[in-house]
């Protein structure tokens, strides 16, 4: 899809934005209003498919945008002062619910709303952050869909060592601004990677001239590798992270599909779009009367294994067949 084209197809589906406020609903039916945080740029390749997800599920149960629903959709681009600006904007039009997508979206929505329900996508460690006082009982007024919890963090160490076996020095990158519950995955990698003799290094940065920074020391020496968890900064930036590891041929493991889509090595978690599609669930069960307090926060049943067969190439990586046959989906 062309740039353009993509651009069409945004205005299309979001277009609830752009409705004026004057909109009415059918005969006896009241509009209801729905604020959208997202962490990407409204331009990102990966919107249309996010927002196709909430809104065809919406549609599915009876919410159709213009005629009973507005949804305004703010992009906060993984910076948590863009959110608390996009929050501000929001709160004005009174929504019905608050959408947040990633942690420092739902730190926001906790800072100037506990009356306004709040459904959550892409968040890990709810509990820790503070966000709900447990997982079956949330207990306030936020509830959602959980995006890996910290085991993974030996995951993602032991698919990287699959694929890479010479690794000798892996840096674990995470931005405490907007991930800081990131940390809590690195002890599960850590504790992997004495079992693989491969020393694990916190590598925390604040800004894309950081990750510059890490990648620029691990190229040193061969050997090298990187581990990206789940944060909106680096959902963002992933563009630019994908060139870094590339330019200094790092073998790289990240959180989402959409990093090997855009020609990272390999990914493993959650499928955004299907969570997406879970969170309007949410939102119609909310609409229609029911507490987030007492729908459960829902972990993930399923995540996906995403290989780049040219990027492993380019590298010089030959993925070993058994991985392969795991792979729920293979870029080449």
């Amino acid at each position: 899809m062309s740039h353009v084209r993509r651009r069409e197809f945004i205005t299309l589906i979001g277009g609830a934005v752009a409705l004026p406020f004057t909109a009415r609903a059918r005969q006896g039916e009241r509009m209801r209003r729905i604020g959208v945080l997202m962490p990407e740029a409204e331009n990102d390749p990966e919107t249309p498919a996010w927002v196709a997800a909430f809104q065809q599920s919406l549609e599915k149960l009876g919410w159709s945008v213009g005629r009973n629903i507005l949804i305004d959709y703010h992009w906060y681009l993984g910076e948590v002062e863009r959110a608390r600006a996009a929050i501000t904007q929001m709160l004005p039009h009174a929504p019905d619910l608050i959408l947040a997508v990633g942690s420092p979206a739902v730190v926001v929505a906790q800072e100037a709303t506990r009356t306004i329900s709040v459904v959550f996508v892409g968040v890990s460690e709810p509990i820790a952050q503070g966000f709900v006082a447990s997982l079956a009982r949330p207990g306030g007024n936020i509830s959602g869909f959980t995006n890996l919890e910290r085991s993974l963090g030996a995951k993602w160490l032991e698919v990287l060592e699959e694929i890479a076996p010479h690794i000798a020095r892996v840096a674990f990158v995470f931005n405490p601004d907007t991930a800081l519950y990131a940390a809590s995955f690195f002890p599960a990698a850590k504790a992997a990677a004495s079992k693989y003799a491969v020393e694990l290094v916190a590598a925390t940065v604040h800004q894309i001239a950081d990750v510059e920074t890490v990648t620029t020391m691990l190229a040193h020496d061969p050997g090298g590798g990187l581990i990206f968890p789940p944060d909106p900064f680096f959902t963002a930036e992933r563009k630019s992270i994908v060139e870094l590891a590339a330019r200094y041929r790092l073998p790289a493991i990240y959180p989402f599909q959409f990093f090997p889509a855009d020609g990272g090595l390999v990914s493993y978690g959650v499928n955004i779009p299907a969570q997406f599609q879970q969170a309007a669930a949410y939102v119609d069960r909310i609409l229609r009367g029911a507490e987030p307090s007492n729908l459960p926060v829902q972990q993930p049943t399923k995540l996906e294994l995403v290989i780049n067969l040219k990027t492993a190439k380019t590298l010089g990586l030959e993925i070993p067949p058994t991985l392969l046959a795991l792979a729920d989906e293979v870029i080449e």
